[in-house]
């Protein structure tokens, strides 16, 4: 992949996983030997917790990942987000509250044969929950 094909495949994959929360496709994504070192510790680090966490996460919130800024060289690529949260359901003992937060990220990405191998993240969750039960 030329670094802009690199850079066009995760913004897609973005759209289609985390957007859409459609993890039907993730095989076109993710590589057979996936690790996913941000997930949390009770979830597997491969894509069955990817798909876990996506289902998770979509349960809780109407999440609109936007890509800010990327930053790629060949085998990786770097996405600075903010991540638009509308609260539809439980999330960490917070019933829903219909609230829309916005919050920054970053993710890093390295990527094998043309699909993802790895993956990082820095979500900044606190402030998620900060600003949910500060409007209760």
């Amino acid at each position: 992949m030329t670094i802009q094909e690199q850079k066009d495949f995760i913004a897609h994959y973005i759209a289609i996983t985390w957007n859409l929360g459609d993890t039907s496709r993730l095989e076109q994504f993710l590589h057979p030997d996936y690790v996913d070192h941000s997930l949390p510790p009770a979830l597997p680090a491969n894509a069955t917790g990817l798909k876990q966490w996506i289902a998770l996460t979509h349960e809780s919130f109407q999440p609109e990942t936007i890509i800010e800024d990327q930053v790629a060289e060949p085998g990786k690529c770097m996405i600075k987000v903010t991540m638009r949260m509308k609260h539809i359901g439980l999330w960490r003992g917070i019933s829903a509250t219909g609230l829309t937060v916005s919050i920054p990220g970053y993710r890093c990405f390295r990527l094998q044969d043309n699909r993802i191998i790895e993956h990082w993240a820095l979500i900044d969750g606190n402030t998620l929950e900060k600003k949910l039960t500060s409007q209760l």
